[in-house]
């Protein structure tokens, strides 16, 4: 099979990654919150960041490396983390890990994905970054990060922007509890899809491994509540500024998305603000993660990764000229590897190269740093 005859874009390597996932794993991983409105928000938004083609420049291969937090990349983009992973597709970490180590892209692990940062972080050379949902306890805190040091992973990354849990009301539709329970309905939709399910049965059902060690403690907790209650808190300043004193690493925050903390986040020590609405999956009413960028951008020094809507290299050259030092992908590479398996993300990363060369030679663009003086509009930072 050729896959970029068959496979030229993201929405191809979607819809049919549709196809071979159950439809409660689809509504989980492709749904957002609310009326879903902040998905066509953020791509409205990308939409309307337009560029001017450049004439009679002549032959050139544009350049497409990048430095960030002092770590050099060969391609401006990397690979987000995505809860429960291991739900979307069988063994999602190590293999989405193990081709990060081999691209020399960054990876990203979520505290509750279905792997630990033991089994994780070797497979990723070096690449591991660990997403922290903020534990309640101190204890596990740094028990957690400890762990996170020792698996590899030299990046911190604190979500910030999940305070609350947000209802998420097509995923509760679709029938996903936390632990996965099949029910008959659920079995029925499982049985259509043969290799996901073969799949799943040798790496065992999706849990939040991370947290298993944590599972005593849940006692403390109400009876209906699951082990992953531990890390629900709001993190605060403090917090902040304990994270600081704990992680010898690089530590960014996440879920930035305008530009009143940012300053008090220089303060405090953070290495890079990743600018995101998580992708529509928390607050239906968040404004577009792009449209936030530029303002983000005119007020602070730091490095600035950005991800919500990311459809291609065109978007990604959007975020780029608009400020953003890196682009993060979740959805993607998950929709790459539940279509293709372990062919997916090698195909997806040749194609979002292809599409950013192609894009950046229409403008004239030779590197990234050409990239804000061809926008229609100019926003400068």
């Amino acid at each position: 099979m050729d896959l970029d005859q068959t496979y030229p874009a993201i929405s191809d390597l979607r819809a049919r990654a549709r196809r071979r996932v159950p439809h409660f794993v689809w509504e989980f991983f492709d749904s957002a919150t609310g009326t879903e409105s902040v998905l066509p928000r953020n791509r409205a938004a990308l939409d309307r960041v337009l560029f001017h083609p450049a004439i009679l420049t002549g032959e050139f291969t544009p350049d497409l490396s990048c430095s960030l937090m002092d770590r050099d990349y060969t391609v401006p983009f990397g690979i987000a983390p995505v809860g429960m992973s291991g739900v979307i597709w069988p063994d999602a970490e190590r293999r989405l890990a193990r081709f990060a180590g081999s691209a020399g892209v960054p990876y990203g692990l979520s505290t509750v994905a279905s792997q630990t940062p033991e089994t994780v972080g070797p497979e990723a050379g070096g690449m591991g970054w660990f997403q922290l949902y903020p534990p309640r306890a101190p204890e596990v805190l740094e028990d957690m990060l400890a762990r996170a040091w020792e698996a590899g992973f030299h990046t911190l990354v604190l979500t910030a922007d999940v305070p609350v849990a947000s209802r998420r009301e097509r995923q509760t539709r679709g029938g996903l509890t936390n632990p996965p329970r099949l029910t008959p309905r659920l079995l029925a939709q499982v049985m259509r899809c043969p290799a996901w399910t073969l799949g799943t049965l040798r790496t065992g059902m999706p849990r939040m491994r991370t947290l298993d060690r944590y599972a005593e403690q849940k006692t403390s907790l109400p009876q209906t509540a699951h082990v992953g209650y531990l890390i629900r808190t709001s993190p605060d300043w403090d917090y902040l500024g304990r994270l600081r004193e704990l992680w010898q690493g690089k530590l960014v925050v996440k879920g930035v998305m305008e530009v009143a903390p940012v300053e008090r986040l220089e303060a405090a020590g953070v290495d890079a603000i990743w600018v995101s609405n998580h992708a529509g999956r928390q607050f239906d009413g968040a404004r577009a993660s792009i449209d936030a960028l530029p303002e983000i951008r005119a007020a602070t020094h730091l490095p600035l990764i950005f991800d919500s809507g990311i459809e291609g290299g065109l978007d990604i050259m959007r975020a780029l000229a608009l400020g953003a030092n890196f682009v993060m992908l979740g959805r993607g590479w998950h929709y790459a590897l539940a279509a293709l398996g372990e062919a997916g993300p090698p195909h997806l990363h040749a194609l979002l190269v292809k599409d950013l060369i192609s894009c950046m030679g229409q403008i004239g663009a030779r590197c990234l740093s050409d990239l804000p003086g061809r926008l229609v509009v100019p926003r400068t930072g």
